[in-house]
């Protein structure tokens, strides 16, 4: 099995107290639909009647507390609320072992997204939301110097934070170690000696590995690639950003596993 690469009680300093709230309607819809344990629900009066009532007969069906609020002490209490917020513990990371396990009883070659050092949340947020569209089984980010599953994270996605496991390891570079062991390829990022996107074979046990913002792999991420893929540009910009470049590579995995599989 692979190594536990994952830590739930280290930088305690970077979990903010926000992150046991959801605010706006899909992401508290998604939370509820999707069984997460929630300590209460709040929503502000005087909006629509059947989303109010969708949300309370959702929070009857999973046994949480509802309340309709005052809509001026929602915004005083949770700015941008968007209509309604769920309470609830801290996000809970996952394990890479059980993304593999996950892959294995539905029958799949392992897809997954590891982001080395990608700062922005709403890049991290973009790319859940994407992992969820394709069926990937997991997104692996760094403990250090990187973005956290947080609040902006949460809403930026969508609701695909409540489907996608994350799983937050000491390091990058030995975790795709260990997925290499599991035979799983390693597919880097970037623009010269590299395959042309569609033509390399995306349809192995594969490892998506996206570098960060600005500074793109750490070498040492990268000397653990098996190979490289690029995406052809035709404007004057040389780059697409973290999330906008990895969809484009996840939607090609998922054509190339369509066609693979006779859909």
């Amino acid at each position: 099995m692979p190594k536990n690469y994952n830590n739930n009680h280290a930088d305690k300093h970077r979990e903010a107290p926000e992150q046991g709230v959801i605010r706006g309607k899909n992401p508290v819809l998604e939370a509820l639909h999707s069984g997460r344990e929630l300590n209460k629900v709040l929503a502000a009066a005087g909006q629509e009647a059947g989303f109010l009532r969708q949300v309370r007969q959702l929070c009857r069906e999973n046994s949480v507390p509802y309340l309709e609020v005052e809509r001026a002490k929602m915004d005083a209490a949770y700015p941008g609320h968007r209509g309604v917020v769920a309470l609830c513990a801290p996000f809970a990371y996952a394990e890479v072992a059980d993304m593999l396990a996950a892959a294995a009883e539905r029958g799949e070659a392992p897809l997954l997204i590891v982001l080395a050092g990608v700062e922005d949340p709403h890049n991290l947020g973009a790319v859940l939301r994407t992992a969820e569209g394709v069926g990937a089984h997991g997104v692996i980010i760094a403990k250090h110097g990187a973005a956290p599953v947080n609040e902006t994270v949460v809403q930026v996605a969508a609701g695909a934070a409540e489907y996608v496991p994350v799983a937050r390891v000491s390091s990058i570079a030995a975790a795709l170690e260990d997925l290499k062991k599991q035979g799983v390829w390693v597919c880097g990022t970037r623009m010269e000696s590299a395959e042309v996107l569609w033509q390399a074979d995306l349809t192995v046990p594969l490892a998506v590995v996206m570098g960060s913002e600005g500074k793109g792999l750490p070498r040492l991420v990268a000397d653990k690639c098996d190979f490289f893929v690029q995406i052809p540009m035709r404007g004057k910009i040389n780059s697409f950003n973290v999330s906008a470049s990895c969809a484009m590579i996840l939607g090609e995995v998922l054509r190339q596993r369509n066609l693979a599989g006779g859909h």
